[in-house]
């Protein structure tokens, strides 16, 4: 399939390019280097982690 990469938008396939989805390795290490410098941030937690505690107690609680 071709997609357009994210960083530079030129066109890009995924058979024929092994930085997929990126066009170029510059465009992957870019890419990186937003991730690190908190550029891009996932905006809520995907699990709720209040409520995994909560079972994880109550699970412990019920073996004891």
């Amino acid at each position: 399939m071709k997609y357009h990469c994210p960083i530079c938008r030129k066109p890009t396939d995924s058979a024929a390019n092994a930085d997929f989805p990126f066009c170029s390795e510059r465009c992957k290490l870019l890419d990186l280097g937003a991730w690190a410098s908190e550029k891009y941030v996932i905006s809520e937690p995907v699990i709720d982690e209040s409520s995994s505690e909560n079972s994880n107690r109550k699970a412990d609680d019920e073996r004891n």
